[in-house]
């Protein structure tokens, strides 16, 4: 899930130490935190569920292209997505009912997928040479 929080708000407990991910971004206007779903009170503003999908890494930093190649198909699919960074890698939140199609597109473009959609699996990032 990703939920909203008044702009400032500490990160509440029960946005701690959730798996596969979970992550809080501060903006002057909000607070943000994406969280597994069982652990965001009902009462809390908040969109999902999202499946967590790994970019396989670590990832060099400097790399170009990675989520542009993964996000292209599913744009063109009419797909929605959330992209989250950490410094080792990227993860991408498919929204749960889009898990499979996701999965199937990517595989289509070449990308090795394991595990979905039944959990939250790496998906690793396949290098195209140029010509």
């Amino acid at each position: 899930m990703i939920a909203t929080l008044p702009p400032g708000a500490q990160v509440p407990d029960w946005a701690r130490g959730g798996e596969p991910l979970t992550s809080a971004s501060w903006t002057a206007e909000e607070t943000s935190v994406v969280a597994p779903a069982e652990l965001v009170p009902t009462d809390v503003p908040r969109a999902g569920p999202f499946h967590a999908v790994q970019i396989e890494g670590p990832l060099d930093i400097t790399l170009t292209g990675v989520l542009s190649g993964l996000l292209a198909p599913l744009a063109h699919a009419r797909i929605p997505v959330i992209t989250l960074s950490t410094y080792q890698t990227d993860w991408i939140l498919v929204p749960v009912e889009f898990v499979e199609r996701a999965a199937n597109l990517w595989r289509y473009h070449g990308h090795q997928v394991d595990g979905l959609p039944s959990v939250a699996a790496p998906l690793a990032h396949t290098e195209k040479e140029s010509p």
